[in-house]
């Protein structure tokens, strides 16, 4: 999960060894005792999970698996008419459940002879450079909790609808997973704050939230997109840019709204010839420059 993300819902470990997430008060689970009981729960059972052990398998209730049904159910049409071609290829071979929640440790035995990528249960905030350096190792760090129930269409923070639906279908297809492996290598080799920060919003601008153009209609493959019924309807109409590293790398975004400025592919070829080559070439030296080059002093330290 992206920091960011985090501005929502920090994840905080209590004395007696559980997890408690704090919700913000414009939150739609805010409010809801049973749900902030969930939330908590399901982060403690992330938080007790260590590398080599089983993936913790959540047992989601009736109304869990209701929420899922309906996104995934809202999504089918909107993906076959939206989502660009490598996307439609992942879902196809990953073949999710429309009717109920899948376990992580289900999703990653069906990636794993696709791509064999594999997914990491998340408590809440993964640090960025343990989250992308993950991608290395073709691990994607993931939560478990489902969305409030009271608005299925609209999440303010990545749940498992997002990390499963947006990203598991993408990581289905070798030809994403060549690109989130490079984001996962360049993650590893920047040692500034800087740097990862442009490796991030370069992600957030491509595999997030990315288009292209597919026989003369703009499509989605960003998974941002392709998990909410609500952005996949507007990214249409929002100002598109061309698509150009140092741009993403230095422009401003706000997650609590729909995306008003995307970065449009040629196609598919060319995020894998501009953003993988950005990912597969990048250092601090040559980010700094780009940076310097683009007018902008930002530094996140």
């Amino acid at each position: 999960m992206f920091t960011e993300g985090q501005y929502f819902a920090p994840v905080h470990a209590e004395a007696d060894g559980t997890v408690s997430v704090h919700l913000g008060s414009g939150h739609p689970g805010f409010a809801d005792p049973d749900y902030r009981a969930r939330r908590d729960a399901l982060a403690t059972l992330a938080s007790t999970w260590r590398p080599g052990d089983p993936l913790p398998e959540a047992d989601y209730t009736d109304a869990e698996h209701e929420v899922w049904r309906v996104v995934s159910e809202a999504l089918v049409a909107k993906h076959r008419a939206r989502a660009c071609r490598e996307f439609l290829d992942g879902k196809e071979a990953l073949n999710l459940p429309i009717d109920h929640v899948p376990q992580l440790s289900e999703v990653s035995g069906w990636l794993a002879p696709l791509t064999g990528f594999g997914y990491r249960p998340a408590a809440g905030l993964v640090p960025l450079r343990e989250f992308y350096g993950a991608l290395d190792e073709r691990a994607f760090w993931s939560t478990q909790y489902v969305r409030h129930h009271s608005v299925p269409l609209y999440t303010p923070e990545p749940d498992v609808l997002h990390e499963v639906v947006g990203h598991g279908n993408t990581l289905a297809d070798p030809r994403f997973t060549a690109l989130y492996e490079l984001a996962g290598q360049a993650s590893r080799r920047v040692r500034t704050p800087a740097a990862l920060e442009a490796v991030s919003r370069v992600f957030w601008f491509t595999l997030e939230f990315g288009v292209l153009w597919e026989d003369r209609e703009l499509k989605a493959y960003g998974a941002g997109i392709l998990s909410s019924p609500g952005e996949i309807e507007a990214f249409r109409g929002v100002t598109l840019k061309p698509l150009e590293i140092a741009a993403m790398a230095t422009q401003a975004y706000d997650i609590t709204d729909y995306q008003h400025v995307l970065y449009a592919a040629e196609s598919f070829s060319q995020v894998e010839d501009v953003v993988g080559g950005f990912w597969a070439e990048c250092t601090d030296d040559s980010i700094a420059t780009m940076l310097a080059d683009a007018g902008t002093s930002y530094d996140p330290a």
